[in-house]
Formats: C-alpha cells, sequence, structure tokens
C-alpha cells in the first residue's frame, strides 16, 4: 500500500508548545462569498489558504469576481457583474457546492457546476429544490445532485423557499448569503424533522448583521431583506474546529498546549471545546489573548453532538484512552460529510483493536488497548486528523494519504511537528 504517513508517536512524554491555528474555513468561504456581493473591494486579512478555498476562489473567478492574493497571503476581492459561460470545480467540498450555486442564479449564462465522485453522492436537492422555486432554470437529469447546469438570466428576484436541511444546515446558510442581492430579499422555512450544526447558521446570521443587513430570526424560519453591502477590511478569526486535534494532543500525553488568538467571542461551533474538554477532564484556561490546555486524566463522555459535529472524530480518537465508555450522540447527519464519518470511525478504530459500536446516530465507544496497524481516510480530512491523535498514543500507526488535510490546513504534517517539537 503506498501514500502511508507514519503518524508521530509520543506515548506520554508531555507536551509544550504554543501554536497559531490558520484561518477558518467557514468564516473565510463565507466572506469570500459576501465580498462577492458588496458594491465596493474588500480585503479579507489572515483568511485559510487551504483546497476548500481555493476552490471557492476559483469559483468565484470564473463568475468574474476578481480575487488578488498579496504577498503575506491577505485577499484582495473586487466585484462585478458575474456573468458565464463558466465551469465550477466543486471538489468535494459542502462550502463550494452548496454556497456557489445561488450566487451563480445571479449571473447571466450558463453555469456548469462538477466536483470529486464524491460529491456527486452528497445531498444538495435542497439548494436546487429552492432556486427552482425561486424561478431558476437547472438542469440536473431529475438526479437533484451533481453535475448540474444552471441557465441564469442576470437577477435573482427572491421570495418565500421551503427548505429541508436536516442533512446540512449549508442549506440554510447558502440562501441567506445570496438574499441580500435579490430584489425581494428571502424568508426561508426549514420543514425537515431537525436542523443540524445550528452555530453555523448563526455565524451566516452574524456576518450578513457585521455587514449592515437586517435579518429576522422565527422558530425554524429567517427572513432578510435586500440591502445593498459595502465592501470592508476584515480579519478572519483562527478555525477553532481545526484546533481540536492540537488541543487533544495535551489530553492524549499530558502537558499544555496552548492556541495563540482564541477569540473571546465567536459564532464558531470550535469554541465548544473548551466545555467539551474540561468535561473529559482537561484543564481549559484563557491567558489574555491564549487558549491554554493541559492535560490530566481523561474521562469518558456522554455528548449530544448535534450542533458540533464535526468536532466527533477528534472526540472520538481521545475517548479511545478514557477511564470509561464513551456516547456519541445525534450525529447521523455526519453519514452525508465527505465521508459517513460514522461508518468509517467505527470501522478504522476496530481495525486497529478497539471497541467501536456504530449506531444509526450515534457511536458508543469502549476504550480497549489498540494495536498498530493502517488507518483510513476516505478523503476526509478530520478522519486523517483523528489518525494522527491516535498514533501519539499507539506506536505503528500508518495514516492514509494524508494530504487530504489540505481541504482546511494547508500543512497539517508541518503543523504537528511543530507540536510535538515544542515550537514557538
Amino acid at each position: 500500500m503506498t501514500n502511508l504517513w507514519r503518524a508521530p508517536y509520543r506515548g506520554n512524554q508531555p507536551m509544550a508548545a504554543t501554536l497559531t491555528i490558520p484561518g477558518s474555513k467557514s468564516v473565510t468561504n463565507r466572506a469570500l462569498i459576501l465580498a462577492a456581493l458588496c458594491d465596493s473591494p474588500s480585503i479579507l486579512r489572515r483568511p485559510l489558504h487551504s483546497r476548500d478555498s481555493a476552490l471557492m476562489i476559483a469559483g468565484l473567478k470564473a463568475l468574474g469576481t476578481t480575487i488578488e492574493t498579496a504577498s503575506n497571503g491577505d485577499l484582495a476581492i473586487t466585484p462585478s457583474q458575474l456573468f458565464g459561460p463558466a465551469a465550477i470545480d466543486v471538489g468535494n467540498a459542502g462550502t463550494v457546492m452548496r454556497f456557489l450555486p445561488p450566487i451563480a442564479a445571479m449571473a447571466k449564462g450558463i453555469i456548469h457546476f462538477d466536483g470529486d465522485a464524491r460529491s456527486h453522492e452528497r445531498p444538495l436537492g435542497p439548494v436546487i429544490k429552492a432556486l427552482e422555486s425561486l424561478g431558476v432554470s437547472i438542469e440536473h437529469g431529475d438526479r437533484y445532485s451533481l453535475p448540474m447546469t444552471i441557465n441564469a438570466n442576470g437577477q435573482l428576484r427572491g421570495g418565500i423557499v421551503e427548505v429541508d436541511a436536516t442533512l446540512s444546515s449549508q442549506f440554510i446558510s447558502a440562501l441567506l448569503l445570496v438574499a441580500p442581492a435579490t430584489k425581494e430579499g428571502i424568508t426561508i422555512k426549514h420543514i425537515g424533522r431537525s436542523l443540524p450544526s445550528l452555530p453555523h447558521i448563526e455565524m451566516t446570521i452574524a456576518m450578513l448583521r457585521e455587514k449592515g443587513v437586517e435579518v429576522t430570526v422565527g422558530a425554524n424560519e429567517w427572513a432578510v431583506r435586500p440591502a445593498v453591502m459595502h465592501g470592508a477590511s476584515s480579519v478572519i478569526e483562527p478555525d477553532l474546529s481545526n484546533a481540536a486535534p492540537f488541543m487533544g494532543a495535551a489530553m492524549l500525553c499530558g502537558g499544555t498546549v496552548v492556541i495563540a488568538d482564541w477569540p473571546h467571542t465567536t459564532t464558531q461551533p470550535g469554541d465548544q471545546l473548551r466545555e467539551i474538554f474540561t468535561a473529559m477532564g482537561a484543564d481549559v484556561e484563557l491567558r489574555g489573548r491564549d487558549l491554554a490546555i493541559t492535560g490530566n486524566q481523561i474521562h469518558g463522555i456522554d455528548i449530544d453532538l448535534h450542533d458540533v459535529g464535526e468536532l466527533t472524530p477528534s472526540i472520538a480518537a481521545i475517548c479511545l484512552f478514557a477511564d470509561s465508555p464513551s456516547y456519541l450522540r445525534g450525529i447521523a447527519h455526519l453519514r452525508t460529510h465527505e465521508t459517513d464519518r460514522l461508518a468509517a470511525l467505527a470501522t478504522e478504530i476496530n481495525n486497529l483493536g478497539g471497541e467501536v459500536v456504530e449506531e444509526p446516530s450515534a457511536l458508543r465507544i469502549f476504550p480497549k488497548p489498540l494495536h498498530a496497524g493502517v488507518f483510513h481516510t476516505y478523503d476526509d480530512h478530520r478522519l486523517a486528523t483523528a489518525g494522527a491523535m491516535i498514533g501519539l498514543r499507539v506506536e505503528g500507526i500508518d495514516v492514509e494519504n494524508i494530504e487530504t488535510t489540505q481541504k482546511t490546513l494547508p500543512d497539517f504534517p508541518g503543523a504537528w511537528a511543530e507540536l510535538l517539537n515544542g515550537v514557538r
């Protein structure tokens, strides 16, 4: 088997490192969309540069937006009339495949969307149906998935749309982001049985309000009025979800890891790591602008991760070494992410000698001694970082395709080495 990365083993040697985490993918890609819809140029400082953000930038450029990268990594976005023909590669990025079609509907011309093989399997129907209900012509062969082609007429009137966002909150955010640029605004009514990852919708609303957009929130309903948004200079927060494996390293090995520039106020779901890891036995404290986590013993946890499902792989990796079983629940929607994360975690951990019981919407984790082996990632960046975490405590873990972490972390192996070497 090729393309294997031997995860560094550390055992119980304590950590002592201070790290800076790259910018948030979720904030960066939302900020790019909003900047493209403004009436004047914008500057994004300290944005994330990763595969997902590169795909978003390429997609917006294909539609006519000018985006330039400064020598320090800052992005300068100059909006312009959106137009086709254009071909947009979404890769396997949920934000790109769901956020860009409503923007493409504002263009004039033919816009074709396609992506990685997995993108054809991931749910996109609610966005397609919502746009069709607003009068957008979309060719998808009645599959309601990628590949698809939008025949855009240069405007989106807006109106009332019903959306089943049970599988992804991104369906709601996609429509919220484009709503200010429509003629009538958009009122979105969620008609599904549940709504995962609500903090990501709250993030979208907060960013709209920062632009002066009026957003009214009701019970499973959001109304956005038309608005002219102005360009501005803004700083992208570090990606708190990407901090999870680095914070988890302190829990797994002991010692202290400091994450620089942790925001004191944020809508990022990753901020809940402070409470979760404290409940699992870590000491977590804000030190001025930084966050310090010190590992002690690890306790099992029974927790509903419905709103913060993206944290599940890292939490699961830590639970393997706890002093009691864990129950991670409310995460059925993870089956439609980059891979079926519940099945993948259960399979890979059990192949290493673990005991993970997979339920339709949960994982039961029973700590057991693990052995060396290959940890497959299924082209999922969060599976890859979970494998690296396990390798800290189990010697001989080979992580397949560690390069998939480039989706949200430009150089995870390098950052992991810095962590282990205590680079400040």
